[in-house]
């Protein structure tokens, strides 16, 4: 049976324990040996069959014992409190992968995560400028996060980095930057100066909507 018309187009942000330049992205283990952080994504436009999605964010926070491939992942999931019940329900069928193709972005987390903790619904501040490579989340009694620009320990001067991957299945592209990042939920962590990256995405249940070449077309570069 078919599932569930959905698409989805939104401001990205991540964090994880691993050095700046997260080598998950490059296929290497995590830097000290888990991995743990948040995703967290603010809707532009984005819809579940009829029901609009436009303004709500998400944020889920994780940890893994190893390299995310290896699984039995813990995360936690919080929902913007402002979505109705009807709203909830599209996205918490979005995150769970059901009836996705196989190898995109919720997809394959369905599959890495063991338990999942009492998702919550909270009021969510989500500011992200991608030019900059700042960002700041917050989640009261959860989450509170920012990123900053990499800079250079020598001259301090702003250091740009930008992730290509024309084959991705989160993004694209995205903007690296310095994370500092702490969970005071159910999945505790305390980031200081860690990976963090910034992205412009659109998803469905095929995943990334765009090619890397129809991508450039439609966001270029900052």
């Amino acid at each position: 049976m078919a599932g569930r018309d959905w698409r989805i187009e939104a401001k990205y942000v991540e964090y994880c324990s691993c050095d700046l330049g997260c080598p998950c992205e490059s296929m290497a283990d995590p830097t000290y040996g888990i991995c743990t952080g948040l995703v967290a994504f603010k809707i532009d436009k984005g819809h579940c069959e009829k029901l609009s999605l436009d303004g709500l964010a998400v944020v889920a926070t994780f940890y893994f014992p190893r390299a995310i491939h290896h699984g039995h992942g813990v995360l936690q999931p919080i929902i913007d409190e402002r979505a109705n019940d009807a709203q909830r329900d599209a996205l918490f069928y979005v995150l769970s992968g059901e009836d996705q193709k196989a190898g995109t972005m919720f997809q394959i987390f369905s599959t890495i995560i063991e338990t999942i903790k009492d998702p919550q619904f909270s009021n969510i501040t989500f500011e992200w400028d991608l030019a900059k490579r700042t960002a700041r989340i917050e989640v009261p009694g959860f989450v509170r996060a920012n990123s900053e620009p990499i800079r250079n320990p020598v001259t301090d001067e702003e250091h740009r980095m930008l992730t290509v991957l024309p084959n991705g299945w989160v993004f694209h592209e995205a903007e690296s930057a310095a994370g500092f990042a702490k969970g005071i939920g159910a999945i505790k962590f305390d980031l200081n100066r860690r990976h963090s990256s910034l992205a412009n995405v659109a998803w469905d249940p095929n995943g990334l909507v765009h090619s890397y070449d129809e991508y450039k077309q439609k966001f270029g570069r900052p």
